[in-house]
């Protein structure tokens, strides 16, 4: 396998170095074939992601999977134009009439480690944004959605050359191998557990990484707001594909006088969202599903008040201890606490005392309380009156801070992401500046000491 992934390596290095700056009319024929990909097969996309969880929503799948790729491509080929384009930067007076330039430069090949919640977003969002850039890209799926991984392999060898994207299916060992490859640039998306071992395996050599690793984002839903809104909003980022969601709403923190309303809505919410089994996602395999169950145990051993509407529902944990494990780890099931907290002050000091989570969504109207929560707080982002939307923004960028990782994609931050941006300064033939080399003169010494 080492030997597979450095010929595919080599293969990519070496289309770099025979065409080193992909035109615009190149790259939006890339892009062309991503969505022709996806859009012709569609209906085989959607069978192996049911396949490979056992029983998920279609309409889940196309909101989630295969729409998100579409909007991507028609974003990038839309704007690519205006994107490549260098851009003038100002130069100090005495440097005139000197001009400088930023212009973005492929990084050349870049690795992708995709997880397997959304098997085909997750892994072809980024590769729309590296492609836009010029790149080679290498694209490791995950093992976890095997369907999904072939389906994902066999496709793009009938539509890209090796020499352009690949996809390398395997284990864990493969993956491993994988991050130690020297890429120009290295994105994982997956669990802060593993990505330790992908950052460390990066560093070995020297490898830049994005790290999109999620954590506990968490809910705040004010005194003002509308409580049946938010609990829709709320049960809908947490219903969706039965709580794997990195962005998925954790926890939700409301005042102590309002918690009962807040939950007795949250409660309708799941009644009227998930009335039965039929289009439930499934968690991806048994160990998932044992997961969720046991932190739900737990919480139910300690004595917590808990609502549950059945196993294909979220069910609600109310005011659980923070040594619980619903409160000590990313839940990615159907587990949603709800803790009651004195006002939006201790709310904030709640969040802040926690690792910067991925999302942070807060349901509110005032707008001063809005720039509050703007100043006093740290997220990948930061979302009012809804959950999970902010996703399907291209303009917007998606990453995380701190411990819900480093760096950002989509769209144009996508685009800059995968580029290295390189200054080019042009000096005149004629130029004062040229007064500034040595021997120095005593009316360049005055001059200094003058500025």
């Amino acid at each position: 396998m080492t030997c597979h992934l450095n010929a595919c390596l080599e293969t990519q290095r070496l289309a770099c170095r025979q065409s080193p700056y992909p035109s615009r009319a190149e790259r939006r024929e890339l892009l062309a074939r991503l969505a022709l990909m996806t859009r012709r097969h569609r209906h085989a996309i959607i069978e192996a992601i049911q396949t490979d969880f056992g029983q998920r929503s279609e309409v889940e799948i196309q909101l989630a999977d295969i729409q998100p790729v579409l909007d991507a491509v028609s974003h990038a080929r839309r704007h690519l134009w205006h994107w490549m384009r260098p851009w003038r930067v100002s130069v100090p007076w005495r440097l005139l009439p000197a001009r400088a330039r930023i212009a973005p430069q492929p990084l050349g090949v870049v690795g992708i480690i995709a997880p397997w919640n959304y098997p085909w977003s997750l892994a072809l969002m980024p590769v729309v944004d590296a492609l836009a850039a010029g790149n080679r890209v290498m694209l490791k799926p995950s093992e976890l959605t095997p369907h999904t991984s072939a389906l994902l392999g066999r496709l793009v060898t009938q539509y890209f050359s090796p020499r352009t994207l690949c996809v390398i299916e395997g284990d864990a060992t493969t993956g491993q191998a994988f991050s130690a490859l020297p890429f120009d640039h290295l994105l994982f998306t997956g669990s802060p557990q593993v990505g330790r071992k992908v950052a460390l395996a990066a560093a070995n050599n020297l490898t830049p990484t994005t790290l999109e690793l999620g954590g506990k984002s968490p809910a705040f839903v004010a005194g003002d707001a509308d409580f049946t809104r938010a609990a829709d909003a709320i049960i809908f980022g947490k219903g969706m594909n039965a709580g794997q969601t990195c962005i998925a709403p954790d926890y939700v923190l409301v005042e102590s006088r309002h918690i009962d309303a807040l939950t007795n809505a949250l409660s309708r919410a799941i009644l009227k969202q998930r009335p039965s089994t039929r289009e439930a996602t499934q968690p991806i395999n048994e160990a998932q599903r044992a997961r969720s169950e046991a932190m739900l145990a737990e919480a139910r051993n300690h004595g917590c008040r808990i609502i549950d509407h059945g196993a294909h529902a979220p069910a609600l944990v109310i005011d659980p201890h923070q040594r619980l494990a619903v409160m000590r780890e990313e839940i990615f099931g159907r587990c949603l606490p709800v803790i009651s907290v004195k006002d939006s002050n201790k709310a904030l000091d709640f969040v802040a005392a926690r690792p910067h989570p991925l999302a942070i969504y807060v349901f509110t109207q005032q707008r001063d309380q809005q720039r509050h929560w703007q100043h006093a707080s740290q997220s990948g982002a930061l979302v009012f009156n809804t959950t999970l939307l902010h996703h399907a923004v291209p303009g917007l960028p998606f990453g995380g801070v701190g411990a819900s990782g480093h760096g950002a994609y989509h769209g144009r931050h996508g685009f800059h992401r995968f580029s290295h941006l390189r200054g080019m300064f042009y000096l005149a033939s004629r130029s004062p500046a040229t007064q500034l080399y040595p021997p120095y003169r005593r009316w360049l010494l005055k001059l200094l000491r003058l500025i």
